[in-house]
């Protein structure tokens, strides 16, 4: 008996065969779907998932907030331009304030050197005016004359008699006494007591107008002994200027310039705007001149001139005229 067999099908045409029925009414299920389906609206999309990523945030993090990421990238500030503000870049403005900074920094510097420049020039009149401060060398203090003595000669012992003369010891001088200064005269000493000292009832008042009396008698040495007393007692008295700047005329009317000029320097430093401050550098000036230092005579004749102007245009210009004139200044 003869058996045919019929060639099988091949299998993806088997598989072909058998899918066609389902996938037909799913496509065409599809199809319909795609056409008769309405357009979504995306705003309405966007909060669907926002409330979805929300659902999913509360299901992950159940204890609420601060739990949520933080985005890594925000948006940075916004600056507003006012209206009508003309438009410009960072850079132009940065330049412009650079230029403002280094003009100011510019006219502050000119400023400080010019202020270092006078300083320079100011101290180095205080320093001539210190050194005029010097004690004049003609000017030394009294000593006391050495006193003097003489010590007696021995007295030889007699030898024995050979004669009826015996020898006499050998005289001796008396000692020199030593030299006592000078009192004064009993003439000076009443000229002196007569004159009155004021008994105003301001003692420190009476003080100087009892030193300005003595000065003006020339009676120098106790018009210098008055007035220091009254310096002395009375630091703050507000004719203080007049009193230590009369104590130098006293010194300088006395001839002793050295001595004088100390006491107008004093005066000057101590109180610049003092009352007799200018007289103080004029006279001290004068002094100068009078022990011919003529570099720091101008050295005080130069500083009043610049400190004190109106004084040398007005007041003093008489006196400061006649002095300037007696030397010789560069």
């Amino acid at each position: 008996m003869t058996m045919t067999f019929r060639r099988a099908a091949p299998l993806g045409a088997i598989l072909l065969g058998l899918t066609a029925p389902i996938a037909a009414p799913v496509l065409a299920q599809s199809s319909a779907q795609k056409t008769t389906a309405t357009p979504v609206d995306p705003e309405m999309r966007l909060r669907r998932i926002e409330a979805e990523i929300r659902a999913m945030q509360r299901k992950v993090f159940p204890e609420g907030a601060g739990k949520t990421f933080v985005p890594e990238i925000t948006a940075g500030p916004t600056t507003t331009t006012p209206a009508g503000a003309p438009a410009s870049s960072a850079v132009t403005d940065i330049l412009a304030r650079m230029d403002a900074v280094e003009a100011q920094m510019a006219r502050l510097t000119a400023q400080v050197e010019e202020g270092q420049n006078r300083l320079a020039k100011i101290e180095e009149r205080l320093a001539k005016l210190e050194a005029a401060a010097a004690p004049a060398p003609e000017e030394p203090a009294a000593t006391p004359a050495p006193v003097v003595t003489t010590t007696p000669a021995p007295v030889p012992v007699a030898p024995k008699p050979t004669t009826p003369a015996a020898t006499k010891p050998t005289e001796t001088k008396p000692a020199t006494p030593a030299a006592k200064p000078a009192s004064p005269s009993a003439a000076r000493v009443a000229a002196v007591q007569a004159i009155e000292k004021p008994a105003t009832g301001d003692a420190a008042l009476d003080d100087y107008n009892y030193g300005f009396r003595l000065w003006e008698a020339k009676f120098y040495p106790e018009a210098q002994q008055q007035l220091q007393i009254y310096v002395d007692r009375y630091p703050k008295h507000n004719m203080i200027s007049f009193g230590r700047n009369l104590l130098g005329r006293a010194w300088l009317d006395d001839g002793k310039p050295g001595t004088a000029a100390q006491f107008f320097l004093q005066n000057y430093l101590a109180d610049k705007k003092g009352a007799r401050a200018p007289d103080s550098l004029l006279y001290l000036g004068i002094a100068m001149v009078r022990l011919k230092d003529t570099e720091k005579a101008c050295g005080a004749f130069a500083e009043l001139a610049s400190a004190y102007p109106d004084e040398v245009a007005g007041r003093l210009k008489g006196q400061y005229d006649g002095a300037r004139a007696s030397v010789k200044c560069k």
